[in-house]
């Protein structure tokens, strides 16, 4: 018998065993979906928290960290502050040591288009040209601005696709203007879908909000003296202005792209560079730069709750649980399944045929409970998305995860089948037909 046969007559085997005992089928099913429903909602939010949310090049990315605080409170070695001043984004940004490199900032802006309808608040980005290459961002109409448009404090904007949809009807809008806290900005691009998961580039505001819809350069967002959100730490007296570029307040994101090789040698300039504005009185601690990638600074960063994590721990014990059930409902089954193994092996069967049939039927039940977990994992999820937490609505199941809830639930029961069906070979032949 071909090997596709065999997998056919023990498949043929295990439906009729099912139709036997459809109260004992039922409840292993029903075991299996629940622990698999469970897992399976779990592991689908913990893994939309825990995605690379710029794969192609999260590896070449890194978030700079530079220790400017005073000596108050000072530890050796502790993690300096998040963000940076805004005199080293800037002086680190001229240098321009990496391959490409943005400082960033964000607040909440009123936009109004034009034609001085339809005013919204927006949340706004605050950057260098740098932005849009470093992160990828993907243009419908238009581009980015320039680097001379940057050092010139242009009064131009990039807005989002949403935004572009809600002041323009979604028509190409470059070169029309927004007004912005009563200054007329420029459009010169519109982004196209854009929502890294999560927010990764400024953890200081949402983690899994969307994407800024507003755009505009840091110093012409500056002159024009938009509004600021978002941590913002001074040791010092600032004289009243806190985001001046002389302000000893850490606000200002620093990423800079670059080969992997090159981080060491990247590291080394940073601390250079807080040695050097040590000698200069600006910085009072010894250098202890930062650079992490992308990964790095989300891990850093604890993005994903501890609750979620803990969440999914304890549904795969749940699961375990039921898996643990679910053996004692076969080992069951097969003990009542003995004269029927004695007359299979009494007529030619080995073992090996006998334990491949139960773990065909245990396979068979797995996909069973996969479909029915499918769908209890479905109705798990639309209950997270009725959570107030900021990721609930992220909770969406995608083909991994499709795959992954019959990878799981196949695996499962197969492991689960194991015992019984080594017990099931185990049925010597002769007693069973001498209790007949």
């Amino acid at each position: 018998m071909s090997g596709n046969s065999q997998f056919a007559y023990y498949l043929h085997l295990a439906l009729r065993s099912f139709k036997r005992n459809r109260v004992l089928t039922a409840l292993m099913v029903l075991a299996i979906a629940l622990g698999i429903g469970a897992s399976m909602t779990t592991l689908t939010v913990f893994h939309v928290l825990s995605g690379d949310p710029i794969p192609n090049k999260s590896e070449r990315l890194f978030y700079v960290q530079l220790d400017a605080a005073d000596l108050h409170g000072f530890k050796p070695g502790e993690e300096p502050e998040d963000q940076l001043t805004r005199f080293d984004a800037e002086a680190l940004l001229r240098e321009g040591r990496a391959e490409r490199q943005a400082l960033m900032s964000g607040g909440n802006v009123v936009v109004t288009p034009s034609d001085g309808q339809s005013s919204k608040i927006s949340e706004a980005r605050y950057t260098s040209e740098g932005f849009f290459d470093l992160f990828d961002t993907p243009f419908q109409y238009g581009r980015g601005w320039t680097r001379a448009e940057d050092e010139g404090h242009a009064r131009v904007a990039v807005i989002s696709r949403e935004l572009n949809q809600t002041l323009f009807g979604g028509a190409d809008s470059v070169g029309r203007t927004v007004r912005v806290e009563n200054v007329d900005l420029r459009i010169v691009g519109v982004l196209g879908d854009w929502r890294p998961v999560p927010r990764f580039y400024d953890l200081n505001l949402s983690r899994y909000g969307e994407p800024e819809e507003l755009f505009v350069p840091f110093w012409t967002a500056r002159d024009i003296g938009l509004e600021h959100s978002g941590n913002r730490n001074c040791w010092a007296d600032s004289g009243g202005d806190q985001l001046s570029s002389t302000a000893p307040c850490a606000w200002v994101q620093y990423w800079a792209q670059m080969d992997p090789a090159q981080a060491g040698a990247y590291r080394d300039y940073l601390g250079a560079y807080s040695e050097q504005q040590r000698k200069a009185g600006r910085f009072q601690r010894p250098p202890n730069p930062r650079l992490r990638d992308v990964m790095q600074h989300l891990e850093h960063n604890k993005v994903v709750p501890n609750d979620v994590r803990l969440q999914v721990w304890l549904a795969f014990g749940f699961l375990l649980v039921c898996l643990i059930n679910t053996v004692g409902l076969l080992l069951a089954k097969c003990l009542r399944r003995s004269a029927e193994i004695g007359v299979r092996r009494a007529l030619g069967a080995s073992r090996r045929d006998i334990f491949l049939q139960f773990l065909v039927e245990a396979g068979t039940l797995g996909v069973a409970g996969a479909v029915l977990g499918l769908g209890l994992a479905l109705l798990g999820l639309w209950a997270v998305r009725q959570n107030p937490a900021q990721y609930a609505q992220l909770a969406q199941l995608d083909g991994t995860m499709l795959l992954t809830t019959f990878a799981l639930s196949i695996g499962a029961s197969v492991l689960a089948g194991l015992l019984p069906a080594w017990r099931a070979c185990q049925v010597t032949p002769a007693i069973q037909l001498k209790s007949q």
